[in-house]
Order: C-alpha cells, then structure tokens, then sequence
C-alpha cells in the first residue's frame, strides 16, 4: 500500500485499517481526498486486502471540507466542478468496492465527511461520536450523497429535521434512527471495529461483494444520478448571498445570519 501524507494505514488479518489524519479536525482538501481514492483503488485490486476499517484519528472522524481550501481564487468556486473531482467519485468508488467497510466513528462526522461515513457498509459509533449535517450552516445544499442516504437509512421527516435544524444528532440518538448499527464505550470502538472487520475479512467476500451489488441496485440504483443533482444544486447555493455570510461567518467564526436569498 502506497504511504501517504494524511491517511495512516496498516493491515492486519486481511483488514486494511485507514485513519484519516490531517489535524485539526480531519477535514478533507483535495490531496486528502486523492489519498483516500487511491487506497480504494489499491484495495479493490488487491486480494490480501479483504475488508476496510476506516476511523478518524484524535477527537474527530471528519469535519467535512475544508471550507478555508476552497477560499482560493478569492472565494469563488464551481461547486459543481468540484465535487465532480472529489466526493460524486469517492461515494461512487465507496460503493463499487466489492468488499466490505467498516466506518468506526470516533468523534463529529460533518458534511461531507457524514456523507463518507453513510457510504460504508457498516457503521459503529462511540459514545462521544456526533452526526452533523453541517450544509446548511454555510448555507449550502446537500451533497457526498446524504440526499440519498439520510432519508433512506432515518426516513424523510428525520433527514429534513437533521438537515433545516442542523441540529447535531448524538451516537445513540443515531442507533435510535438507524444511522448506525452499533453504538459502544469510546474505549472499546477500536477493538469492537477491529473484530468485526476481522470477522467480514474472514467471511466469503466475494459473496459479500456481490450482496452489496444487489444492495446498490435495488436501493442506490440513482446513486450517480442523485450525485449530479446535488452537484448541480450545490452550485446554485454556492452563488446565493446567504452562503456567502455563511462562509464569511464560519471564517470569522461567528452566528451567521440568513436572509434565504
């Protein structure tokens, strides 16, 4: 497995274990992003590698994008372009991989790193760990897929709650929903995930990839659809006057204040 500068990697028993690195809060610019495409490029290729576990390192899985990585160029930028480069390929890449991962959620998932999250197979959050949409608090849309999932894993009127409020959703709060499937003591998430990936590596992966083809049709059968919508959403909220005094609010890390234009 290639080394990398924001990703900490290390395989055990068939399990590829990845954390995501980049302090403070783990939040993704785009060569964070390359890294994490490139693992899964590895890992569908190499037979040794028969489950991913991915994880946050420190307090946070992921805060999402790093909002101050997309302030080049005075601010501007084609949303749309970029999530086209960045998460429509990961989400999609995510699913494709016909092997199980595992997400064990350390802390704050956020945005587009919530959507990295809902893209894995299996989810287990420690007791600390937190699920925040995160978009609309810089007056932005839905995108990395949480159109899609949210509602499909907690159903409609809670993913509308989650994301007009944007209100943080706890672990158990999240098992509750059916955002994850296990919630445990933050000191033994590493060792429950650890078991469970070791557990999947062991079992008949290639019918497990197979299972999560079936998966992908019969219930993200418009995954790549959905993606192009909310990239293309995304950029008409990306050019509205309240995702600007979101931006600048976030930055000055103040209240923001919308006015829904």
């Amino acid at each position: 497995m290639t080394d990398f500068e924001f990703l900490q990697t290390e395989r055990t028993e068939g399990v590829l274990r990845v954390s995501l690195n980049r302090p403070k809060a783990n939040a993704f610019n785009t060569a964070m992003i390359d890294e994490w495409l490139q693992v899964l490029k590895e890992s569908a290729r190499e037979p040794e590698v028969r489950c991913l576990l991915l994880t946050g390192s420190g307090r946070f899985f992921s805060a999402g994008q790093d909002v101050t990585a997309l302030g080049q160029n005075g601010g501007q930028v084609s949303f749309r372009a970029h999530l086209q480069r960045t998460y429509n390929r990961v989400i999609l890449r995510m699913r494709e991989l016909e092997k199980p991962i595992v997400a064990a959620i350390n802390g704050p998932a956020v945005g587009a790193g919530l959507g990295v999250a809902l893209a894995a197979d299996l989810r287990l959050a420690g007791q600390s760990a937190s699920f925040i949409y995160g978009f609309t608090g810089l007056g932005l849309t839905a995108d990395s897929a949480t159109s899609l999932t949210l509602p499909l894993l907690m159903g409609l009127g809670r993913a509308a709650e989650m994301a007009f409020t944007n209100h943080p959703v706890s672990a158990e709060q999240a098992l509750a929903w059916g955002l994850v499937n296990r919630v445990v003591p933050d000191d033994r998430l590493m060792p429950e995930a650890q078991a469970l990936a070791a557990e999947l590596a062991a079992g008949p992966t290639r019918a497990f990839g197979l299972g999560k083809r079936a998966f992908n049709r019969n219930f993200l059968g418009d995954l790549e659809a959905a993606l192009e919508y909310e990239a293309q959403l995304q950029e008409i909220a990306g050019r509205t006057a309240d995702h600007r005094a979101g931006r600048a609010a976030f930055l000055e890390k103040r209240q923001p204040e919308f006015h829904g234009r």
